[in-house]
């Protein structure tokens, strides 16, 4: 485990700036709930606790550093109002802290942004501009804007307030855990996990601090291994919050200097997590805030053998469709949903006859569908296919061997 590093004058952000930025917003950012959980307790074999940011304001930790920039620049600096770059949660953020502050605010979010998100942030308040293809591209074209128009540029990660405000949510765990000791914390551009950690450390400094990336996206463990931000290719992830192609030049340092360890999980791991705290926890969770649970039940990373491990739940904002995917995903794993593909002879009754024995045996059909292309079938013949609701892989199997047995030729896939 390691120490807190000693205090330095040249120390970008400390635990008297957190203390400050988190004093700015309070008014504005609510205290988020911790949340125990058995089930995960039990689970991965410790004391774990949630912290529920993705019930903040906007849905995420965001607002706590744009509310602290905001702060820190101070009414003369935003006089002519705050613009950044963004295509989610950032952009939110910084539109409701401006919206609370009466201050101007600028939007640039990628062309092929979500609509929701869009629209999310033009109900708050600000003025949206769709320019680039890619969130770089909006990020640069907001820098020019700035530079041309006077505006004050929030940075998402890579500056000191924005940092010290996001450190606001160590304080409360601190406060919030008595036993507290270990966090799991979601790592993006960084600016979460750097402020976190330097505020919990400054207080507890034997508290473990766990950095956690996404395997299709990140950047950070060569970066710290090369010392300099390294890109990597931006990828399709489910963790799209956390989809940072390149560390920022202070968060590298700072990360470097006072988490104990960074771990990166798999796609497949933040989905479980994700569906886990929907059913279990009943919290909506997108996936860049499950990385942390994905890292307890994947083994990336072991609870504390004494104490309490939290893992911060950084955000909500999952798009519904991608939410519904996930948990079909999930049901399909587990055996609870499956596609069965049989034969019948085409005569009538002969689909009546297989739907009722499929009833008998307590599976709930979701979907029937006939199949004539692409399957070699005689002239008299139709295939069908069956999308059922099943209590189980026994339950799936059982399904199959009794429609088997009833002489229906078939076969089951997930779906």
């Amino acid at each position: 485990m390691k120490a807190a590093p000693p205090v330095s004058e040249r120390e970008p952000v400390d635990l008297a700036r957190i203390r400050a930025a988190a004093a700015a917003g309070a008014e504005v950012v609510r205290r988020t709930p911790v949340v125990s959980s058995r089930t995960l307790s039990e689970r991965v074999g410790g004391t774990i606790a949630l912290k529920a940011e993705n019930l903040q304001r906007t849905g995420s930790f965001k607002l706590r550093g744009a509310l602290a920039k905001i702060a820190a620049l101070g009414p003369e600096g935003c006089a002519a109002g705050v613009i950044a770059g963004s295509a989610g949660n950032h952009g939110q953020a910084l539109a409701y802290a401006a919206r609370a502050r009466s201050i101007r605010c600028e939007l640039f979010m990628p062309v092929g942004a979500p609509i929701s998100k869009v629209d999310a942030c033009t109900e708050l308040g600000a003025h949206v501009r769709l320019v680039g293809l890619t969130v770089d591209e909006s990020l640069q074209a907001a820098q020019a804007r700035a530079r041309e128009a006077g505006l004050a540029f929030v940075h998402p990660f890579d500056d000191p307030d924005v940092i010290a405000g996001q450190g606001s949510l160590g304080l409360e765990l601190v406060e919030q855990i008595p036993d507290l000791a270990k966090v799991l914390v979601p790592v993006g551009g960084g600016g979460l996990a750097s402020g976190v950690a330097i505020a919990i450390k400054s207080l507890r400094p034997e508290v473990e601090i766990v950095g956690v990336q996404v395997e299709r996206a990140a950047p950070f463990p060569r970066s710290l291994e090369q010392g300099v931000p390294i890109a990597v290719d931006s990828a399709l992830t489910i963790a799209d919050g956390i989809a940072v192609k390149r560390p920022g030049e202070l968060t590298l340092g700072l990360i470097g200097r006072w988490l104990d360890d960074l771990v990166v999980v798999p796609e497949d791991d933040v989905a479980e997590a994700m569906v886990l705290l929907l059913e279990r926890a009943k919290l909506v969770v997108e996936g860049a805030g499950a990385v942390g649970v994905a890292a307890l039940i994947g083994g990336r990373s072991a609870p504390a053998t004494r104490g309490t491990t939290a893992a911060i739940l950084s955000g909500g904002n999952v798009d519904a469709g991608l939410l519904a995917s996930v948990a079909r995903r999930h049901e399909s794993q587990s055996g609870r949903r499956v596609v069965l593909l049989t034969r019948l002879s085409d005569r009538p009754g002969e689909l009546g006859r297989l739907l009722v024995l499929v009833g008998e045996l307590g599976a709930n059909l979701v979907d029937v569908e006939h199949v004539r292309e692409g399957i070699d079938l005689h002239v008299r013949e139709t295939a069908v296919q069956l999308v059922l609701e099943t209590r189980g892989k026994a339950h799936a199997r059982e399904v199959l061997h009794a429609v088997e047995a009833a002489g229906y030729a078939a076969e089951t896939f997930t779906h």
